[in-house]
């Protein structure tokens, strides 16, 4: 058996929602993402990130079973990206996890408590 290497380069998150409107407006204002596109006759529509090709797709649930997927962002500044969660009144687990010399990560929840991550690179760029 051989591994699936023909890939398009573009990643689809997707998440449980209980509302569409919250949870847009969740991603929107929180995250910076924007609607690429919305279908409300199956209660699914796909928002942008900025992470090229990357985009998180949100499905309507009747009851959000947070927890099946982690999606972790890379960011720049992990400690800017916490104080604009704290700003926003994010729910957050615990402090920023650095492990010495390669990663910090921080663990936050969306609207429906689907946990997303978080992370900055620590190691030298040669």
């Amino acid at each position: 058996m051989s591994a699936i290497t023909d890939y398009t380069g573009d990643l689809t998150i997707s998440m449980p929602a209980s509302d569409l409107d919250r949870s847009i407006a969740w991603y929107e204002a929180v995250l910076g993402f924007s609607l690429l596109y919305r279908l409300d006759d199956m209660g699914w529509c796909e928002m942008t990130t900025a992470v090229p090709d990357v985009n998180v797709g949100l499905s309507v649930v009747e009851a959000p079973s947070p927890g099946a997927v982690t999606p972790t962002f890379g960011v720049r500044d992990i400690a800017a990206a916490k104080s604009a969660l704290e700003a926003a009144d994010v729910r957050i687990d615990g402090d920023i996890l650095t492990i010495e010399g390669m990663v910090s990560l921080l663990t936050f929840f969306d609207a429906d408590d689907n946990p997303l991550m978080f992370s900055q690179d620590l190691r030298a760029n040669d």
